[in-house]
């Protein structure tokens, strides 16, 4: 596939994310948040450190502030290289002091403990990659305050795309369309699992994945495990077999599914393929502003039990996909959050036959202002391969 490379986000881009953050923690009941190194940073800020070690590095956001991003020395030269470096203030600590008293001092000074109910009021959102070492850091520095998780605290804080987001996703699954259509054209009967996985990353690679997540290869009885984890199975004539990769392409994932057949089918395999197509067009169909996201769960997997497959479909539908491949929101009974525009989440009903055969097909939707729209556009019949 070729292209022109994606604009990359501004420092005002990440400013309006810190702002919209801080905000969002404010009306959570947030004293404010703390971003350790991982998905949230990135998103955040751009900055990803050189390795993620012992040292602290934390983002501090509050409403009303300017956001501050706590580094080691020796990483301070990278950070001030970061894409957000002009939207926030970077504070540094040097090795042999305590990192733990300066973030609390620039807590206290920034008055985020402050204020009606004092020291052990309003807690702080920390982001779930925060390490135990840190937490514990904290607490012992800053005694009495408390601590909410930033997935449950702020569940939707990445889950609506914008529109530039929303090109990249796009771009990603084109690429993934894209390696999935030329790995139906290989050898499959003969080969092991492992080999058709090493082919699928490769592919990912050439349609400009910088990193591969995952190539699920599930041959025979083995597409019976949703997670599979790639082996030498020698994959036969007459397998059916699951496909399930992606990674990340420009920084945003992709996640596809199909599954193939080696050979011509018999009639309860096309029967079961055929009812997995339908329940993932149906759970596609449910997909609109407004409507829960168990609404999309229901869909399709009313289909499977009413066809009498209900107790071997045996995961939720869909996941959420941005800077990661699972995120928020997601797609299961009991999760009543309103669909937005913009949310983008994967479609992947399945049946899993143990010791027999599994059949799963995944595509990424984004919520448009009507309905929904696929991030996916390869065959979802069934596809014969060698």
């Amino acid at each position: 596939m070729t292209g022109t490379a994606p604009a990359p986000f501004t420092a005002d881009d990440y400013r309006a994310r810190m702002e919209r953050a801080a905000r969002q923690a404010a009306e959570a009941g947030l004293a404010g948040l703390l971003v350790a190194p991982g998905p949230d940073l990135v998103w955040l800020t751009g900055y990803t450190p050189t390795a993620v070690t012992e040292r602290l590095t934390l983002l501090v956001l509050a409403a009303g502030r300017d956001p501050v991003l706590v580094v080691p020395t020796l990483e301070a030269p990278d950070a001030e290289r970061a894409p957000a470096a002009r939207a926030l203030t970077l504070r540094d600590w040097t090795d042999g002091k305590d990192p733990y008293a300066v973030t609390a001092a620039l807590l206290d000074t920034e008055g985020l403990l402050r204020g009606p109910k004092g020291v052990g009021g309003a807690p702080l959102g920390i982001s779930d990659n925060t390490w135990a070492l840190h937490l514990l850091g904290l607490q012992r520095a800053l005694p009495g305050t408390s601590y909410a998780s930033l997935t449950e605290a702020l569940p939707m804080l990445r889950a609506v795309k914008d529109a530039a987001e929303l090109d990249l996703l796009a771009a990603a699954g084109a690429a993934a369309d894209a390696a999935f259509e030329e790995i139906r054209q290989v050898a499959f009967a003969g080969r092991r699992e492992s080999d058709v996985a090493a082919d699928l990353a490769a592919l990912l690679r050439r349609f400009g994945h910088s990193q591969v997540d995952f190539t699920i290869v599930a041959s025979g009885p083995n597409g019976a495990n949703p997670h599979h984890e790639v082996g030498d199975r020698v994959i036969e004539r007459g397998d059916m077999v699951v496909l399930d990769f992606g990674g990340l392409k420009d920084g945003y994932g992709s996640d596809t599914s199909r599954t193939v057949h080696v050979g011509e089918p018999t009639d309860e395999e096309r029967r079961v393929h055929d009812l997995v197509r339908e329940a993932q067009e149906a759970g596609f169909r449910a997909v609109r502003p407004g409507v829960a996201c168990q609404e999309v769960d229901r869909a399709a997997r009313a289909v499977i039990a009413d066809a009498g497959y209900g107790e071997y479909f045996i995961h939720r539908t869909g996941h959420g996909i941005g800077v990661t491949t699972h995120e928020p929101p997601y797609m299961i009974e009991g999760e009543e959050r309103p669909l937005v525009p913009g949310m983008c989440f994967s479609v992947e009903p399945g049946v899993y036959l143990p010791g027999r055969f599994g059949v799963r097909i995944e595509d990424i939707v984004t919520v448009t202002e009507d309905g929904g729209r696929r991030l996916n556009d390869t065959a979802r019949e069934m596809v014969i391969v060698d």
